[in-house]
């Protein structure tokens, strides 16, 4: 599943290759993000339209408002407590919201932080970046949250993870890095062996490492977890691979946002 922002769409995509669209009610909502749910749907993020969304595996959309007005939901997973956990870009909170569409907002420490990937660690938090202020944030299920400074400033992290043994990994796309943090917020940054690759999506693989987007670069990146990193040019020059994610074929599937199309790629 993925969505469309410019269009205002979900899409569904069969390990075959047989794409499916559904169109929001809003026009401009502009969908960020998509998570599976603990209730077998899918949530996803409305940016513009300051709205999470819900659809049925079928296509059936519910949609439920923000309290905080423009707060520009961006992030959005699934946490340890059977809720969905987002990020709100500009209202600088953290949200939760029930799959009955009850919401909570947590607000951020930092001022201004911008909040942008969120995801489940290994500790039972969920743990977040903050692009704006070049920090990893975790938050307890109690709304508790403590902030990790990277050694590397102006990489403006943005997509996050959890990996194998433990840790959690985040792409760092203003400095070409990818980044690592236990749980106790020890921080180690790899540099990627190209420049100018503006490392985006992140996500784990099912052969253990971790997978990455290299938008400017049109490549996908890996990296084990010990940091050996490998690159992967894309046929498609110029697609700008964004976000990325395991799926059931044992393949990594992506997005290419500027060419329309989605790509898998194999073990």
């Amino acid at each position: 599943w993925f969505t469309e922002a410019e269009v205002g769409q979900i899409g569904r995509i069969t390990p075959e290759g047989v794409a499916t669209e559904f169109l929001l009610s809003v026009l401009g909502s502009v969908p960020e993000d998509i998570t599976l749910g603990p209730d077998g749907n899918f949530w996803f993020t409305e940016s513009m339209s300051n709205r999470i969304g819900r659809i049925t595996p079928e296509g059936h959309i519910t949609e439920f408002t923000i309290p905080t007005v423009a707060s520009y939901p961006l992030g959005i997973t699934a946490g340890p407590d059977d809720n969905l956990w987002f990020t709100e870009g500009v209202g600088n909170r953290i949200g939760r919201i029930t799959p009955a569409g009850t919401i909570t907002e947590f607000s951020i420490n930092t001022a201004a932080s911008y909040p942008v990937g969120i995801t489940a660690g290994p500790d039972g938090n969920m743990w977040f970046t903050e692009a704006d202020a070049d920090q990893i944030g975790r938050i307890t299920q109690t709304g508790v949250t403590t902030e990790f400074a990277l050694p590397t400033l102006f990489g403006s992290p943005e997509g996050i993870t959890a990996g194998a043994a433990g840790n959690l990994w985040f792409t760092q796309p203003d400095v070409d890095q990818v980044g690592r943090i236990t749980p106790t917020g020890v921080i180690t940054e790899f540099v990627l062996p190209t420049c100018l690759t503006t490392p985006t999506g992140i996500a784990a693989g099912p052969d253990g490492n971790l997978w990455f987007t290299e938008f400017d670069a049109d490549a996908l990146g890996r990296i084990t977890i010990h940091g050996v990193l490998t690159e992967f040019p894309l046929p498609t020059l110029m697609s700008f691979p964004a976000a990325i994610t395991a799926g059931s074929d044992s393949s990594m599937w992506f997005t290419e946002s500027i060419v329309d199309q989605l790509g898998r790629i194999g073990p």
